[in-house]
């Protein structure tokens, strides 16, 4: 039955009048861009979800009994997968869009606004940021929540996410200043008894580390003890603030004590040893890069360490960070490394002989896809329209203002499109945004409790 389109109001009503785990959802007439390198591009394809599942893609498609859409004029993509972001800060945003230094950064909001937040606070900023990375058509967030400071903040951390509706990966740490409970990384045993039994479900669960003890001291730093406590849950590492001389040092130290593997992520991975590097590349450990928070908040080098993965084999995910001083969206992720690395590629040959290596927009947006999922630990899960997968998809339309006409559906997705241009997302095969919209959100009383959450942090004396 062919209803309309991603602005249909009757599509959306038809879909979930159907039970999820029967539905069949057919999109046709459509440039899908896979992100399966044995896939590849498709023009005039359908797509077909079957539950939660991606069933086929190709060209005229027979799928009776499916809810039609006709996606003529769009794109579907890979929904993108955000491999960091603090989400707890949301509240916060851009409260400091021209911070100095991480030092600034540290001193502000974790040993200031981090030390006052009440459970409560931990929910409204976490569902705040995954409503946003829906909106902007990230389907996965691992949420690097590293201020559990009671076991009731880190449920509210996980509940947040579950009641998106996100694909939500909730990396849990332990905060770096003020009062907390000392129930981390204990309490990961609880949580994982409690909200992730299953290992088919929209939610994981991470161990959230920091890659040396300068700034929170040895109790939060990866080691020996914290690989022990992952490697008994069966669950992965994600490390941040690897960066410079100690982590250099430090990574080294984990190769030889046989810690580095693709189950671990090192987060930034900026200013880093080329010994450092080759002891990540031999391992298989994966890398979440922070485009614009290395160059804004000046880590290091301040340049985003994507040649660097590349040299030794690692292809690296991407991530948001820190909302307090930086963008929302993987689109904005993207082109900032695009531009950064082509420009240092031009600049270094500038004057010789010497032919520029450039990545290209396939590169940036297999980093914010399929990469980023291999980098959470979901590869076999999301990342590429692969039938099999799980279906976590955007639907882009490629005739708005902005995007007309269609050249290049890569190029369109990387340099042309942002929010606004993302007409539908599904997550596990349920429709999150519609028309244009996110779903099943009151915005009125979201902003209420937005705001009323920030003036309690911003009012009340750090802890």
């Amino acid at each position: 039955m062919n209803l309309n389109d991603t602005t249909s109001a009757a599509v959306l009503e038809e879909l979930r009048r159907r039970p999820a785990d029967r539905r069949r959802i057919l999109f046709t007439g459509t440039t899908v861009v896979t992100m399966d390198p044995g896939l590849g591009v498709i023009d005039g394809a359908d797509l077909l979800v079957e539950g939660d599942t991606i069933a086929a893609v190709g060209r005229r498609l027979d799928a009776a009994d499916a809810v039609v859409v006709d996606a003529t004029g769009t794109v579907l993509a890979p929904g993108f997968v955000d491999t960091h972001r603090h989400a707890w800060e949301a509240q916060l945003r851009r409260i400091m869009p021209d911070v100095d230094d991480l030092g600034g950064y540290v001193m502000a909001t974790l040993a200031g606004y981090a030390t006052v937040y009440r459970p409560q606070d931990m929910y409204i900023g976490t569902r705040l940021a995954a409503l946003t990375a829906i909106d902007s058509g990230i389907t996965t967030m691992l949420d690097f929540s590293h201020n559990s400071r009671t076991h009731q903040h880190s449920d509210a951390a996980v509940e947040a996410l579950r009641d998106t509706g996100i694909r939500g990966v909730h990396a849990s740490m332990g905060p770096h200043f003020g009062d907390w409970d000392r129930q981390w990384p204990g309490d990961l045993t609880r949580l994982k008894e409690q909200y992730f039994s299953s290992d088919d479900q929209l939610l994981t669960l991470r161990l959230a580390t920091l890659a040396t003890d300068e700034i929170a001291g040895p109790a939060l730093a990866y080691g020996p003890e914290l690989a022990r406590v992952a490697r008994e849950l069966g669950i992965g590492v994600s490390v941040d603030a690897v960066f410079g001389t100690a982590s250099s040092d430090a990574v080294l130290r984990w190769a030889k004590d046989g810690i580095l593997g693709p189950d671990v992520t090192l987060i930034h991975s900026t200013g880093l040893t080329p010994e450092a590097w080759q002891a990540m590349g031999a391992s298989g450990t994966t890398v979440a890069l922070a485009p614009t928070s290395d160059a804004q908040i000046g880590l290091e080098t301040a340049i985003p360490a994507v040649d660097e993965a590349l040299s030794v084999g690692i292809r690296p995910g991407l991530s948001i960070d820190v909302e307090v001083a930086l963008a929302s969206d993987m689109f904005t992720q993207m082109r900032a490394l695009h531009a950064i690395q082509r420009m240092r590629a031009v600049n270094a040959a500038y004057g010789t002989d010497r032919q520029p290596s450039r990545i290209t927009t396939h590169d940036v947006l297999d980093f914010a896809t399929l990469q980023g999922a291999r980098t959470n630990g979901l590869a076999d899960v999301t990342g590429s329209l692969t039938p099999g997968k799980k279906a976590d998809l955007l639907v882009i339309r490629a005739e708005d203002l902005n995007n007309m006409p269609l050249n290049d559906p890569i190029g369109t997705i990387v340099l042309g499109s942002d929010a606004r241009n993302i007409s539908a997302v599904l997550i596990n095969g349920e429709p999150r945004k519609w028309a244009g919209q996110v779903l099943d959100v009151d915005l009125a009383a979201l902003r209420d409790e937005v705001r009323a959450s920030r003036e309690y942090v911003l009012d009340t004396p750090a802890v």
